[in-house]
């Protein structure tokens, strides 16, 4: 599904590498946290993965291709098939919040009456039933990266990733989204979360990724809070 094959990453010629060296596999069906201080690089894993960077060195591969010789017609074709969840919810602006979260499947055609039904078990299920007609401008920051993630699953993408989902919810929301990542990855999906929200990590069996300055300096079948 997913291979970095010592992949580096710096923003500038002149500044030091974010990512360096980097060796992940995910397999396909996987489930994993990445987690690491701020700064540590985890954002930055993640818009490669998007491939909205490409790596300075090293090989990145997705769904068996590597990234860099994707032409920008094979890049969206990939991306349809990805569930991104960023910090900024990624809205858009001139759209409420049930038109942005059937965006994905909008862009595919009129979505059938099934799907239309699942877009408002999504909505509901992250809080936001009473919200379906309101724009990204009145709701809390909260409120949009909960609208983000249901656009980000609506779809049932084959690779979910996830920068901080639980970042601005409640631990009640918190594990309320996790569950919902659990039944897409018991139903095919890859998924990926990036957090350091050290007891949403312990309450979930899956293994950790851990990133320091650029660096996966170690990983566990399971993290334990002490």
């Amino acid at each position: 599904m997913i291979r970095f094959d010592q992949v580096s990453y710096k923003y500038s010629p002149h500044q030091k590498d974010v990512i360096k060296n980097l060796n992940i596999e995910l397999e396909d069906g996987s489930f994993h946290f990445l987690c690491g201080a701020s700064g540590a690089g985890k954002t930055t894993i993640f818009r490669m993965m998007y491939m909205d960077l490409l790596p300075t060195d090293g090989n990145l591969s997705i769904f068996g291709r590597q990234v860099n010789a994707l032409s920008r017609d094979e890049i969206a074709i990939f991306r349809r098939k990805m569930g991104v969840v960023f910090q900024d919810g990624g809205l858009l602006n001139h759209l409420n919040v049930r038109e942005n979260v059937s965006l994905p499947l909008t862009l595919h055609g009129k979505p059938s009456s099934q799907q239309e039904k699942c877009i408002d078990e999504i909505i509901d299920w992250v809080g936001l039933s009473d919200k379906k007609n309101e724009y990204p401008a009145t709701l809390s920051g909260g409120e949009k990266q909960r609208v983000g993630i249901a656009k980000a699953v609506v779809n049932r993408p084959k690779l979910l990733i996830a920068d901080e989902p639980s970042g601005n919810v409640d631990e009640v929301m918190a594990k309320r989204i996790m569950y919902l990542f659990t039944e897409l990855n018991k139903h095919g999906t890859t998924v990926l979360v990036a957090t350091h929200d050290k007891s949403l990590i312990s309450a979930f069996d899956y293994p950790s990724l851990y990133l320091e300055n650029g660096i996966i300096t170690r990983s566990a079948k399971r993290w334990r809070a002490a």
